[in-house]
């Protein structure tokens, strides 16, 4: 090959060097253009040809200086391949051969034909020599010569001791090596390829590159073949079937390979087993786009599809319903059963959700017992309702869980593109407020979005503006409800009662405005304020009232949730006032109990610790209120008016209200009965031997002033 090589392109003028004696005209050639043979090398067709050949290779100045070497070149003079000391051959030939080696020199620069030499080659002098045979001609340039350095073992055992090399290599090779020729046939495998799928070598040989994949990779396959043909190195992953019947994913590093004549021959692939990464790259993907529990697309997973969905509508002029479902009573059936059997209930859920649409529709879940249903391609709306009714029929039916077969209901808003909505977020928020419009309407139904529903979601924004210049304009002001000693007959206590006087509405009942703040994030700051105010007033009590009176404040869930330092600060407050901690009541209800009962356990165990007094509002309307003095840290009972209101010698609401209070006594807490409206009502609760009550038969809520005059008096409240 060599010698061809520089046949085809031709020698050095003879007649240039012919008279030169020794070896003078390489020095003065060196010592004008040293390195001007680096510049008329191909670069890159020495590195294909020549960089790992099984001899050595050298591209020499005229004085010998090594400009360019293989890695056999050297290995063999222990020599760095960029030659940075500038090294020249002759040093390393033995001092007895340098005449015959620059006699050799003048012939290969001044005939057309490759010259040979025998001689020895040392590293160093002190260093026995190994003979070699050098062939030299000279560059086609003009500006260096072509050496090639044969051991005197032969070319032969070069080249076994270099395929040795190359077969280590190929064999121990962490990565699979597949060559297949044009017809895309199995030409060779290393053992790593073969493991790789299962096979034995001799098994895969002569096989078709698409016998180890299926439809898809084929497919895929044949996309690319004809872009390796056109010489292009292409890295692409690809499935293969491994002998035993599961995946493997690869990733094919190939290169195409070409003969002399340019034809395309096949091609060599590189390929790594990504399998293992691959899975855990679509568990990753899995966990974020899809519902661990219900295996229902989430809410990422959900806005990607809604935004696809919509601009394929927009496209095609067609409608678009999203359904937005809210299961009413869940967490009470969660808070009773146990989360355990609430998951069930919302995989069996979304079953039923999903068995009323089509395939091509979308369902999923947004979290808790939150589900979305986007019924895409629509010629009309009427269908729409259909698909709802059969959903609160099918989710009204009772749930067998176990032993237990518990009722539930939905509360749906639709909501429609483009007439509701023009973007996917617009529309949530819009079918949002359709189903709670649903829910306030009685829940077990679905609603239509309309302009009045978002007529009223503005004036809910307003409403929270207000709120937040009502707290920085003072508008807030506390009433106190009376809370009498059943026994004593005098007023021991007061509940805190929230009003606002509204600039042009008047006064304002919590009723009017305190959904608006929940909603709109406000409960922090104002039930601050609530705290701040009713501590104030507690100090000024105590002082003319006596150590022993209470003050009792509502807390909602939101307070619970939030952080301990705000519940720290008030005691810290209580501190610097001079409050017993015992001598304020936080009241909760027991649907806050239900929001999230592990946390608010923890939250309500912290303000025991800290002194605080908890008392348990509305007592009886809710679910599990049983476990929930056994399990939760109570130290006031306030029963529910409604066991109150129709109370009578001989009634059953007297006897469960016996029983309530000497529950709660053997569980040492003290009965607080409210809504007490008539004297009869106040005898029969003290004969029950209840501890307190408070309703408008001893007071309403009154401003603080009122309350302080009445305590004084102390007059005609049990007559």
């Amino acid at each position: 090959m060599l010698v061809s090589r520089h046949q085809r392109r031709g020698c050095m003028d003879k007649t240039m060097h012919a008279e030169l004696p020794g070896l003078s005209v390489f020095a003065e050639q060196a010592s004008v253009t040293p390195y001007a043979a680096v510049d008329a090398v191909d670069q890159t067709y020495f590195n294909d040809v020549y960089l790992l050949a099984p001899v050595g290779y050298f591209v020499l100045a005229f004085d010998t200086t090594i400009l360019q070497m293989n890695v056999v070149g050297a290995d063999l003079l222990g020599l760095a391949r960029n030659n940075p000391e500038r090294a020249q051959l002759r040093q390393f030939v033995a001092p007895r051969f340098h005449d015959d080696f620059d006699d050799f020199l003048r012939r290969a620069v001044n005939t057309s034909q490759p010259e040979q030499c025998d001689l020895q080659i040392q590293r160093h002098r002190s260093q026995q020599g190994f003979p070699v045979t050098l062939r030299a001609s000279a560059d086609s340039s003009g500006q260096g010569i072509r050496v090639v350095l044969e051991l005197a073992e032969g070319k032969l055992a070069a080249l076994e001791r270099s395929e040795e090399r190359f077969r280590r290599i190929v064999h121990n090779a962490e990565e699979g090596i597949w060559e297949i020729d044009a017809a895309a046939r199995t030409s060779f495998v290393n053992p790593k390829m073969a493991q790789m799928l299962g096979y034995s070598i001799e098994d895969m040989l002569e096989q078709p590159l698409v016998a180890f994949m299926d439809d898809e990779g084929r497919t895929i396959l044949e996309r690319n073949i004809a872009r390796r043909q056109q010489g292009l190195s292409e890295r692409h992953e690809f499935k293969f079937i491994r002998k035993d019947g599961s995946e493997l994913w690869a990733t094919l590093a190939t290169n195409p390979i070409f003969d002399s004549d340019g034809s395309y021959r096949g091609a060599l692939a590189l390929v790594s087993d990504i399998t293992a990464s691959r899975a855990s790259a679509e568990l990753i993907w899995q966990q974020a786009n899809f519902d661990a529990l219900t295996a229902l697309p989430n809410r990422h997973m959900f806005q990607d599809r809604l935004s696809q969905e919509m601009k394929k509508a927009r496209r095609e002029g067609l409608l678009l319903a999203l359904l937005f479902i809210d299961l009413d009573g869940f967490k009470q059936v969660n808070d009773t059963l146990g989360h355990e059997q609430g998951d069930l209930l919302l995989v069996e859920a979304a079953r039923r959700i999903g068995a009323c649409v089509r395939n091509s529709d979308t369902v999923a879940r947004l979290g808790g017992d939150e589900f979305t249903v986007i019924l895409s391609g629509l010629e009309q709306a009427p269908g729409v309702e259909r698909i709802a009714q059969s959903m609160l029929a099918l989710l009204n039916r009772p749930f067998a869980l176990g032993m237990a077969q518990p009722s539930i209901s939905a509360s749906v808003g639709i909501a429609l593109f483009p007439s509701d909505a023009a973007s996917p977020e617009d529309l949530l928020r819009c079918a949002d407020q359709a189903m709670y419009a649903a829910k306030q309407s009685g829940r077990n139904r679905y609603s239509y979005f309309t302009q009045d529903l978002q007529l009223a979601a503005q004036a809910r924004q307003q409403v929270t503006l207000d709120l937040r210049a009502a707290l920085a304009e003072s508008q807030f002001e506390l009433h106190y409800q009376p809370i009498i000693n059943l026994q004593s007959g005098r007023i021991e206590r007061a509940e805190a009662l929230l009003r606002w006087r509204h600039p042009q509405r008047g006064l304002l009942a919590p009723a009017d405005f305190l959904p608006f703040a929940e909603s709109g994030g406000m409960m922090l700051e104002i039930g601050d304020w609530v705290f701040r105010q009713a501590a104030a007033q507690l100090r000024l009590w105590q002082d003319e009232l006596g150590r022993g009176f209470q003050v009792s404040v509502n807390q909602s869930a939101a307070q619970l949730r939030g952080d301990t330092a705000l519940y720290v600060e008030w005691l810290r407050l209580a501190t610097r006032l001079g409050l017993p901690p015992r001598s304020i009541v936080l009241e909760i209800t027991e649907g806050v109990l239900l929001d999230g009962a592990a946390r608010v356990s923890d939250r309500l165990r912290e303000l025991r610790e800290m002194g605080l007094q908890v008392a348990l509002d509305n007592f009886g309307t809710g679910y599990s209120s049983l476990a929930h003095l056994k399990h939760f840290g109570i130290d006031l009972l306030k029963l529910d008016h409604s066991f109150i209101q129709h109370l009578a010698n001989d009634s059953g609401d007297l006897v469960m209200c016996e029983a309530l209070i000497v529950m709660a006594h053997k569980l040492g807490l003290r009965v607080v009965a409210e809504g007490v409206e008539t004297p009869a009502q106040s005898g029969l609760l003290a004969m029950a031997g209840c501890d307190y009550a408070q309703g408008f038969v001893y007071a309403g809520a009154l401003p603080a002033e009122e309350l302080t005059a009445l305590a004084k008096r102390g007059l005609g409240l049990l007559n």
